[in-house]
């Protein structure tokens, strides 16, 4: 079963967060939710979430994917965040996946993890003319070998079922699709 590790950081994108877990959750992948600190996590709109653990707990694990949730002003402290630099790194080395949504994207392309990527993220989040390394698109949501992108709340769920796709294969994102009742 893949392992799979959403940081969680204060003032993140709840409706991001949530759905990612839940559809990763129900495809049978294991998610780990990992807080910057010890203290609960106050999403963007006030929402309080329980990590399952600290960051600090996990930094020598190993995860096939670590997924970003965006909003703000989580994105930006997932972005100062050196631990996390240093495992987004180390997983792209070893040629594992990451991702990130909305305005997380901006963690990957400042830690080099997008250049030479066709990327996505939420409209003005990223200027590309900071990031000329970086082909970006509006797509609701890019894969680029192991790096997967999207745009913001409105895409979350495309997002999640394209991360089970790349972890599961597509008979399995459709199944979950399937029992979500979705209408697309």
């Amino acid at each position: 079963m893949p392992k799979v590790l959403v940081p969680l950081a204060q003032g993140c994108e709840e409706l991001e967060a949530v759905t990612i877990i839940d559809l990763l959750r129900r495809a049978e992948i294991e998610v780990v939710t990992a807080a910057l600190t010890d203290a609960p996590v106050t999403a963007s709109r006030g929402t309080v979430l329980l990590a399952d653990t600290t960051l600090d707990a996990v930094l020598d694990q190993d995860f096939d994917l670590i997924v970003l949730p965006g909003g703000l002003p989580g994105a930006q402290y997932l972005e100062e965040d050196p631990r996390l630099r240093t495992m987004l790194q180390r997983q792209q080395s070893a040629g594992r996946f990451v991702a990130a949504i909305c305005a997380a994207p901006k963690v990957l392309a400042s830690a080099g993890l997008l250049d030479g990527k066709t990327a996505t993220s939420y409209p003005g989040a990223i200027q590309a003319a900071d990031y000329p390394q970086v082909n970006f698109v509006s797509a609701p949501v890019v894969v680029d070998g192991l790096v997967v992108t999207s745009r913001g709340p409105g895409t979350a769920m495309d997002f999640a079922l394209q991360l089970i796709e790349s972890l599961l294969g597509r008979a399995r994102r459709e199944q979950v699709e399937s029992d979500l009742v979705r209408e697309v």
